[in-house]
């Protein structure tokens, strides 16, 4: 059986973009839905009003918030399997629990309470930073988060360090039915012949051929398992965070890995991860590596 696609929502506008993003995602992968509410994320994201009832205003706003969201929905794609449950933790311990239990954790930008001008909400970062599974934070303009621009975006880094990732988005790509643009940046240092443009430009070049051999040496192997997807491989000269977030303008989702190390600090989501979570313009999944 396989795992359900979780959506952790609380009834803001970016949680009810990412159900929806999730409702068509579960639908691309034969998958049931998961709707997850925290009856504790007021400590977070603002204070819940009183109904002036014998039941706590909590969990009425609570169980509210998970019937309207399995509601839309099932609207949105009445074949999709949607199930809703209520849990007495905060957001961050309630989703960090299921994930266990989750083929994927989608979550929206920012939840209530948050200020307006936040580019990630706490609980997204939180959840994000220490998922054993991969999470998608929808965010991005409504072409990006709909799918109009038919192209997966993969970071691709070191070949022993991404493999998981890789495999994550070619399978995107495949239920899509859509290219995937592999990316992986390269710089040169700044003073490497600087004072002799012609040898800079052959410097150049020399770093950009490496970059594209270790790139094709990266994917080789997701490559021959995936046959009908169609790929793009790039190489760009730039920081790595820069290149990726270029990328998303006109990606429906970008692809990013995560060491997942034993011990105390859990998941390094390093600076690219970051800068994509805060700043991309298409839903980002961030997927973790163990080491």
């Amino acid at each position: 059986m396989e795992l359900p696609l979780v959506v952790g929502v609380d009834g803001s506008e970016p949680s009810l973009q990412a159900v929806d993003w999730a409702v068509d995602e579960a639908a691309r992968r034969g998958l049931p839905l998961r709707l997850v509410h925290a009856s504790l994320w007021e400590r977070y994201e603002g204070s819940r009003p009183s109904f002036g009832t014998d039941r706590p205003a909590e969990e009425i706003m609570a169980q509210h918030i998970a019937a309207s969201c399995a509601e839309r929905a099932r609207l949105r794609d009445p074949e999709v399997k949607v199930s809703a449950d209520v849990l007495p933790e905060d957001a961050v311990s309630a989703l960090l629990h299921v994930a266990n239990e989750s083929s994927a954790l989608v979550m929206g930008c920012r939840g209530r309470g948050e200020v307006a001008g936040l580019l990630l909400g706490s609980v997204s970062l939180a959840v994000a930073a220490r998922a054993v599974c991969p999470v998608v934070v929808v965010r991005g303009g409504e072409r990006n988060r709909q799918g109009a621009f038919g192209r997966v975006v993969v970071g691709v880094g070191d070949s022993t360090q991404g493999s998981v990732a890789q495999r994550f988005a070619f399978a995107e790509a495949e239920a899509r039915g859509c290219a995937l643009h592999a990316v992986r940046a390269w710089r040169r240092p700044a003073h490497e012949h600087a004072d002799h443009p012609l040898i800079a430009d052959d410097a150049a070049g020399a770093h950009e051929e490496r970059a594209s051999a270790l790139l094709t040496d990266a994917l080789r192997a997701v490559v021959r398992n995936h046959p009908q997807v169609d790929v793009h491989r790039q190489a760009v000269e730039g920081p790595a965070h820069k290149v990726l977030l270029d990328a998303s303008a006109e990606a429906d989702l970008v692809v990013v890995g995560a060491l997942r190390r034993h011990g105390p600090f859990g998941l390094q989501l390093g600076r690219v991860a970051h800068a994509l979570l805060h700043h991309a313009a298409c839903p980002v999944a961030v997927v973790p590596q163990r080491v």
